[in-house]
């Protein structure tokens, strides 16, 4: 499949890979349609910052309404499924709120794409439903592991979407991104909290624990998975890992983003970074031998180019300003 000409439906356009997605498919030639979540300041989250955001569709609302759901499918072609909640530590807070966005709107996305008859959709996973590695390099047929309600509730999403593609045919792809970086990205994750500390002149950077590793993937390369996933057509009905196929512990990237931007920071644990003991995943390496066979997907970026980016667009004033680098976010 091409996507040059084709209507697109991008859900969680709005947020960090989302709005990172818009702009690929708008360079590949597709029109967008773009979902924000519906606030009643009419704010288009990361999308205010798209320079496409005049040529595609922006529409508001939420997936957790089954109506409004159908709503937005009816004339489009493909639907990139990336609205969720993604925070880990709120989850342990909100679990409900989780059950209803992940599972019950991807449940409302996948019966919408159904009963319109979309030629295919792509639904994100994320590699938190390994949980910590059994085995390393992690491929697809390892076992799944809920160690937060967010991994549960991905779990829960990913199996919902499959059973449309086994009991009614549904063209649909599980696309599993492992950890992903660069502009735009909540500072509730590693590497913007490190760099924006760092930015802010501190001395002292709050993490929690230093030991586990995680395959870090530049967001354009994650971009480039999703968009490979979409054209190809054995795809449909596998789940496909994006990866790196490398892993690095925290403890050993805060001394990679220490080096790069040439700072003499200490690195000091947080108690309230801490993961629950038996929550905490200690080990993500992505196999990504999967999507190589079946799309020839291979990464642009390797993690010091990447981050060297992300470091360029953090550390930008205007850009910086946008973070509450002294506060905490779930």
């Amino acid at each position: 499949m091409e996507l040059n000409g084709k209507k697109v439906l991008v859900t969680g356009a709005d947020g960090f890979i989302g709005s990172h997605l818009v702009e690929g498919l708008y360079k590949e030639g597709a029109e967008v349609r773009a979902l924000s979540y519906y606030n009643s300041f009419n704010y288009w989250g990361w999308l205010e910052d798209v320079e496409c955001k005049d040529d595609i569709e922006i529409v508001t609302g939420d997936v957790r309404d089954p109506h409004f759901c159908k709503d937005i499918v009816k004339d489009v072609d493909v639907v990139f499924h990336l609205a969720a909640l993604i925070a880990i530590p709120y989850s342990y807070k909100a679990p409900d709120s989780y059950v209803d966005t992940n599972i019950k709107g991807t449940l409302n996305i996948c019966q919408a794409a159904l009963e319109f008859g979309i030629e295919k959709v792509i639904h994100t996973s994320t590699s938190e439903v390994y949980g910590t590695a059994k085995y390393v390099p992690i491929d697809e047929k390892h076992p799944l592991q809920p160690q937060s309600p967010y991994s549960a509730t991905k779990i829960g999403a990913d199996a919902i979407a499959l059973s449309f593609y086994h009991a009614f045919e549904l063209p649909l792809v599980v696309a599993r991104p492992f950890n992903t970086y660069g502009p735009r990205q909540s500072a509730r994750a590693v590497i913007p909290t490190i760099i924006t500390q760092m930015a802010a002149g501190k001395k002292r950077i709050k993490l929690g624990d230093l030991r586990p590793t995680r395959d870090f993937n530049y967001v354009k390369d994650t971009v480039k998975g999703f968009i490979y996933l979409a054209k190809c057509d054995k795809c449909i009905g596998e789940v496909v890992n994006i990866s790196s196929n490398y892993e690095i512990s925290i403890g050993e990237l805060f001394n990679l983003i220490k080096k790069l931007m040439n700072s003499n920071a200490e690195v000091e644990t947080e108690e309230i970074r801490l993961r629950p003991q038996k929550s905490e995943v200690f080990r993500l390496w992505g196999d990504n031998t999967k999507i190589k066979e079946l799309t020839g997907f291979e990464p642009d970026y390797t993690l010091e180019e990447g981050l060297k980016e992300t470091i360029e667009w953090f550390t930008k004033e205007e850009n910086l300003n946008k973070y509450k680098v002294d506060i905490y976010n779930l």
